[in-house]
């Protein structure tokens, strides 16, 4: 039976990726690291989805099919993660493909990966 080991990401500075992302998710490093060409990283708490960090030359798409959900319980939380978020060196996306009335946020990491942070609450 098939399951997901990794959600990968492209990098073209791997260090600069394994600080925010273990920054933002409060994950480690389990394999890899700063120098390497593939680096996982594991929740530090042990339960959770990995991430890995792949090397590439390819700069991120500006609509990306695949991207990362981040879910929060509330907006109250929703504003306050995307605050922090950006201190840690994400950037907020002028997204032009939002619905009326958005429950997620859309910013991109450093190597302009898109993600959003959904709040949960809302209907």
């Amino acid at each position: 039976m098939l399951s997901v080991q990794f959600f990968v990401l492209g990098t073209t500075d791997m260090e600069r990726a394994i600080d925010f992302w273990t920054r933002a998710l409060g994950y480690v490093v389990s394999h890899g690291g700063p120098g390497a060409r593939w680096t996982e990283l594991v929740p530090a708490t042990g339960s959770g989805a990995a991430l890995a960090l792949q090397y590439s030359d390819i700069p991120a798409q500006e609509y990306p099919r695949v991207h990362l959900d981040l879910s929060v319980a509330d907006a109250a939380e929703q504003a306050a993660e995307a605050d922090r978020l950006v201190s840690l060196g994400a950037k907020r996306v002028d997204w032009d493909l939002y619905p009326a009335d958005p429950d997620f946020i859309v910013l991109a990491d450093p190597d302009d990966n898109r993600f959003c942070v959904v709040d949960l609450s809302h209907t």
